[in-house]
């Protein structure tokens, strides 16, 4: 789920009968979207050492493909043993979202691999991260001036509402110092 992105609906019913050519093809239960994911090298050995004749790769103790619900006890079960208490099936569909978005994926790239039909969806769980990559790309460019600095305003005055331009130059002069964008206090 980690590396598909895709609902436990969909990854109890995952076997090798739908690997082929280095993917997984999934038909969507909830949505009927039908994808092909690219196997992940970690999916691939996890995978190798299944059985191929298998009805599903995670299969109850008598070797039958699990019901969702009981696919989702079994995994609570899993999760708490491994002392994850607050892990989910689903939020493993959610790590791989936001997996993707931080690797710097675009919407209908993450889209492309966990059927989501809307950007508002995706959004959800890529919000943060998506925050912290611009935020880190506006530091970057802001740094990049460095030494060339361009003012909105006009050079020689900090507003357009300003009666008294000396002071207005002084301030301004305080405010936008040639190394750093923090002001200037007395001191």
């Amino acid at each position: 789920m980690l590396c598909t992105g895709q609902r436990k609906c969909d990854a109890v019913r995952m076997g090798w009968k739908d690997v082929s050519d280095g993917r997984i093809s999934v038909l969507q239960q909830k949505t009927n979207t039908p994808l092909m994911i690219p196997l992940a090298s970690e999916l691939k050995v996890a995978i190798e050492g299944l059985p191929r004749d298998a009805p599903a790769f995670v299969t109850t103790e008598y070797g039958k493909p699990f019901a969702v619900a009981g696919f989702g006890n079994w995994m609570r079960k899993r999760c708490d043993e491994a002392g994850l208490p607050k892990c989910t099936s689903h939020g493993l569909r959610n790590a791989c979202s936001v997996r993707l978005a931080e690797a710097g994926c675009t919407l209908h790239e993450i889209k492309s691999i966990t059927g989501h039909n809307s950007d508002a969806e995706v959004r959800r769980y890529t919000q943060k991260s998506d925050q912290m990559r611009l935020a880190d790309n506006a530091l970057d460019k802001l740094q990049r001036t460095d030494g060339n600095p361009r003012f909105a305003n006009h050079p020689d005055r900090a507003s357009k509402h300003e009666e008294y331009p000396h002071e207005t130059q002084q301030k301004k002069m305080e405010v936008a110092a040639r190394r750093g964008i923090e002001p200037l206090f007395p001191g």
